[in-house]
This record gives C-alpha cells, structure tokens and sequence, in this order.
C-alpha cells in the first residue's frame, strides 16, 4: 500500500518513525524546501543551496535503526559554540559537502538515502528557489519561513502564497498520482503543511488522486498560526487551499503532560476546540496519541521547539488500522502485491 506524508517537518519524522515498522507499507515524504531560519539560513545565504534540515530529519526518520548509528548520531549533532558553527548540526554540513562534490542536491540525497539504508522515498516538493508570504489581519506582510514561524506577537493570517512560481519535483508529482493515502500533519500549519500544497501542480494532483486524505491536528495551538482556531476551522482551511475535502480528521484525546501544559498556558497557547461534530461531514478518529516524555531540546538550538509531540507508536497504530479498515484498502494491496510478483 502507497503511502504519502506531506509535510517534511518534525511532526512527518513521528510519522515515518512509526509507520516504518510496517512493512507492507510503501512510504513517501514529500519535504518542503521554503525553511530560511537557524541553519537553513546560512545554507540560503553562504552556499546558495535550498535548506536541508527537513530532508536531513526525514532521512533519518525512514533510516534502518539496526546499522550506522555511528553515523545517525554524528548526522544529528548540533554545534553548541564556535564561531560560524555555533547552532549548525553537522548532518546539514556533510549534504552541503556533498551537494559540493556530486553536483546537486538531488544526488546529495540519494547518497545518504542509500547510506543509511532507508527505507522509503524523500521527495524535495520543489527544487525552486522560493520564499514564504504571509499577510495578516492589521494589514502587515511578512516575507520568509522563520519570521512567519516565530513572530513577535500574534496576528491572524489572512492570505499566503509563494513569492515566486515553484514548479513542483515530477517524482513528487508521480508518488501523489499512486497513494492509497495522502497524511497531512501533524505539523504548523503555514510552515510545514500548506507550504507544499503552494508549489505548482501539487494541489492540482491532490484534486484528481483517488487517495484518502488523512489530517492528523496537532496537539496545541501555535501563536500566529492555530492559536485562537478550532479544529473544523484548521479543517476548512486546508481544503480551502487544496480545493479538496479530507476524508479522516484524527484527533488526540489524551492528556498533555501537566508541566508542559502549563508552559503552553503561560505561553498563550492551548488545546484547540474539538468542534468536529458528526454532521461535519468527515470520519472523525478520537484517541490517545500524545507522548508522555516532554521534549528537550539539543545544546546550540535557538529555534522555538514544540514541548510536547505525539507518540510514534500510538499514532502509527492508529494509522495502520485506518489504512485497512475498509475493503477497497485490502483490494489495493492484495492488487499491488500481485502486480509486483507477475513483474
């Protein structure tokens, strides 16, 4: 069975992480590459190359865990001093040495895909140059990923579009057209999700594929993304910009970790309203999928980080059993699997 996660961020890597142990599942990430903030920026600025830290997180997501941890821990290690360094992980650095020595970063990619034996595909959305816009509700416009991801007070977003055309990767294009399943999130909303959905010919795909759409909504709001929203409103906002309803809406019902919980209160944040009703018009899946650990984050990362994430096992669980809990769903893979042995 195909499987796509679009997205790319931290919220994906749970994702991967947990479907991975299925084997009967195809997996595909499709990665944005808009990311300008942290080490990104200087990835942009200095070597002119598009940022690398969502492809880097997805490699090792979908990575064989048995082989090369020598290797995994030396990919996600971070700088915490040294000038010029300082908040760079050391996995960025060896793709840009690479991109440097095999002539793109496409190449890049397949290196460390075939390096740390992955299993899956990680697909760039774009390999364009382009920038995130954000427009607001007093008016204000913000250009680039990490200032719309991190902003200094909350405002509304009102419209939000790419600063230039992107034309989307064809092997993107080709892993939408075959899914069985499309899963949306969980992730920020305007900087790992939509994002993909901006580039062209993404939506368009989405629009005609025969996929599912799973949305997986995040556990608590984000100031100046879902802050103040509800679900259904995060819902229609999503289908608004694919031009698509969403099949299955799968909602955490757990109980966040009280420490953390109420660092997000002191923060302004919250959980969001549940208001997805059963007249909505969606299957709604309601269970408990947070992660107990609370998240702490790397020495030398500057970057604001989610404090609670969910549960990888308890979130591919539940995925797994939406993926076969109609028969259409079995009819494909039994289809698949003889297609693949009369080829």
């Amino acid at each position: 069975m195909n499987i796509t996660v679009i997205g790319g961020g931290t919220g994906s890597t749970v994702v991967l992480q947990g479907l991975k142990k299925y084997q009967d599942l195809n997996l595909r990430v499709i990665v944005g590459m808009m990311d300008d903030g942290g080490s990104n920026a200087a990835v942009r600025d200095e070597f002119g190359l598009l940022p690398l830290s969502d492809v880097r997180k997805s490699i090792l997501a979908l990575a064989d865990t048995s082989n090369n941890e020598v290797w995994r821990k030396l990919f996600v290690y971070r700088f915490s001093e040294g000038n010029g360094i300082k908040g760079h992980t050391l996995g960025n650095l060896l793709m840009v040495a690479m991109t440097d020595i095999l002539g793109s970063e496409l190449e890049a990619i397949e290196m460390f895909k075939n390096l740390f034996s992955v299993r899956g595909e990680v697909l760039p959305v774009t390999f364009d140059d382009v920038r995130l816009v954000a427009e607001y509700d007093d008016g204000s416009k913000v250009i680039g990923e990490h200032y719309i991801d991190e902003p200094k007070k909350h405002k509304n977003i009102v419209n939000f579009y790419l600063d230039s055309e992107a034309k989307a990767f064809d092997e993107t294009l080709q892993a939408i057209d075959s899914s069985d399943y499309l899963v949306l999130g969980p992730g920020d909303l305007f900087t790992t999700i939509l994002p993909n959905i901006l580039v062209s010919g993404v939506k368009e795909r989405i629009q005609q594929s025969k996929a599912k759409i799973v949305y997986v909504a995040n556990l608590m709001s984000k100031i100046g993304q879902t802050r103040g929203r509800t679900h259904r409103e995060i819902v229609e906002l999503l289908e608004k910009y694919m031009g698509r309803d969403i099949d299955i809406v799968v909602v955490n019902k757990g109980n966040i970790p009280t420490k953390a919980y109420k660092r997000y209160l002191e923060d302004g944040e919250n959980v969001m309203e549940d208001d997805l009703c059963d007249g909505f018009g969606r299957t709604v899946i309601r269970t408990d999928l947070v992660a107990t650990d609370v998240i702490r984050k790397d020495k030398g990362d500057s970057l604001d980080r989610s404090l609670v994430r969910h549960d990888t096992e308890k979130l591919a669980k539940t995925l797994y059993k939406i993926f076969y809990s109609n028969k259409n769903s079995v009819l494909r893979m039994v289809g698949n699997l003889l297609a693949h042995y009369k080829d």
